[in-house]
């Protein structure tokens, strides 16, 4: 790694580990609307998940009902500290994704929630995830749409990107792209899934109690989600 990616590598974990210790819980979602995740890959009992740049471990928390064996990376030492505390029982540990320190074909299934798009290197991310799954593996990824309304007009030209956490975003075509060129085959996308329930939530005034483990369709173009939910499986 060069001196620049290496620095570059510091900036975005000093600013997690800031974020992690000053905002902490309040950062997250809550874990409730992590269900969604494991229900859409089907989690079965007795497999081996990964969670990347897994936080503070809200899926991993989610993850426990599931009956599957636990695991998480994540650069920030401060959220793995805070995580370990929560879910003694996963196997969570600081490291680099570009670095993945588990065996060849061991997980089931990989999680990567509102992180790919902050990696240096996503290719070298998605090839270590490769590396480290099974052939019949399972994968969901949070990530930000680029042509979203809130990148374009809010983020971009009100200057609210997020430099020091390396906050990034592409279209569905690139992100799709990007995915099929490291073997991994589209099987759904869907809006971001926590917003809807929110919304639902809403509209019934807090009167209704919202199936956070169900998924919602909606009427807008999946175009206009400022993330897209991608679940895939490895190419044949």
């Amino acid at each position: 790694m060069n001196s620049g990616v290496k620095s570059e590598q510091e900036e975005i974990k000093n600013w997690f580990n800031k974020t992690y210790s000053s905002r902490g819980e309040y950062y997250l979602r809550p874990v409730k609307a992590y269900y969604i995740y494991l229900e859409l890959l089907k989690i079965q009992k007795g497999s081996h998940l990964l969670d990347v740049a897994c936080g503070l471990g809200r899926l991993l928390e989610a993850g426990q009902e599931y009956g599957c064996s636990l695991s998480g990376i994540d650069l920030s030492d401060v959220a793995v500290k805070k995580a370990k505390l929560k879910i003694p029982e996963a196997n969570i540990l600081q490291a680099n994704a570009e670095n993945l320190p588990f065996p060849n074909a061991q997980f089931d299934y990989v999680t990567c929630l509102g992180s790919l798009e902050r990696v240096i290197d996503k290719n070298k991310v998605l090839q270590e995830m490769g590396r480290v799954t099974k052939q019949s593996a399972k994968f969901c990824f949070l990530v930000r749409n680029s042509e979203s309304f809130s990148w374009k007009y809010i983020k971009k030209l009100l200057g609210l990107k997020n430099k020091k956490g390396h906050q990034g975003a592409m279209d569905l075509e690139t992100w799709t792209e990007l995915f099929n060129e490291n073997g991994l085959e589209v099987e759904q996308v869907l809006h971001d899934q926590y917003p809807l329930h929110k919304a639902q939530k809403f509209k019934s005034f807090g009167l209704r109690s919202v199936d956070y483990k169900s998924a919602i369709n909606t009427n807008k173009s999946i175009n206009e989600a400022n993330e897209f939910l991608f679940i895939l499986r490895k190419s044949n």
